[in-house]
């Protein structure tokens, strides 16, 4: 709560934060031709084409299992955190970084980070669901993988400022143990029964 509170009051006051310009520089000057691929590949599992239609898979075999706790913390945390990141960017209306011309341009507002709230809030999901089980190891190391390539992926494609992605996940991770914390308050956590 403290970093993204940090980092809004910069973004509302319009204060430069010192970091942002000399990442994106430097993440710029690393650009190669393999590095483009990896990172379009993981900017697009990022979000529309791997998250968005996994959270969506989620929640769907969750309730198909009548799971029905998991199912409804996996629906409010995954969809709350993508309204909460529309919501936020507006309120803040940060423009995109423009550096250089993007091989992925955007054109929505650049704070916080949806790629980065996004993969942050599944992963998050993934994490709290598997560990009480022997997927919580599996599920750690693959998020801790794929959380930091998604963010690298939108400042090297230069579509963000790193204060972006640092804010988004703070936001995920707020939201995410916050519903977490509501839905399992009178339970023992997922998978058990009261």
């Amino acid at each position: 709560m403290w970093m993204f509170s940090e980092l809004a009051d910069d973004i509302r006051e319009a204060e430069a934060i010192p970091f942002d310009e000399p990442l994106l520089q430097f993440a710029h000057a690393l650009g190669r031709e393999g590095f483009d691929r990896v990172f379009l590949f993981f900017s697009a599992i990022g979000y529309d084409r791997g998250v968005v239609p996994f959270d969506i898979a989620l929640v769907v075999v969750l309730l198909a299992l009548r799971r029905y706790r998991e199912g409804v913390f996996a629906a409010i945390a995954l969809g709350g955190s993508a309204l909460l990141n529309i919501a936020v960017k507006q309120v803040f209306a940060r423009e995109r970084p423009a550096l250089w011309e993007s091989i992925a341009p955007e054109a929505t507002y650049s704070f916080p980070s949806g790629h980065a709230m996004g993969s942050m809030s599944l992963a998050l999901v993934l994490v709290l669901l598997a560990w009480p089980t022997r997927w919580r190891w599996p599920a750690l190391a693959a998020m801790a993988v794929f959380v930091p390539m998604v963010g690298l992926s939108r400042v090297y494609l230069g579509v963000h400022y790193p204060s972006d992605i640092l804010a988004g996940w703070a936001a995920a991770s707020i939201w995410v143990v916050g519903a977490y914390l509501l839905t399992f308050r009178r339970h023992r956590g997922p998978w058990m029964r009261p």
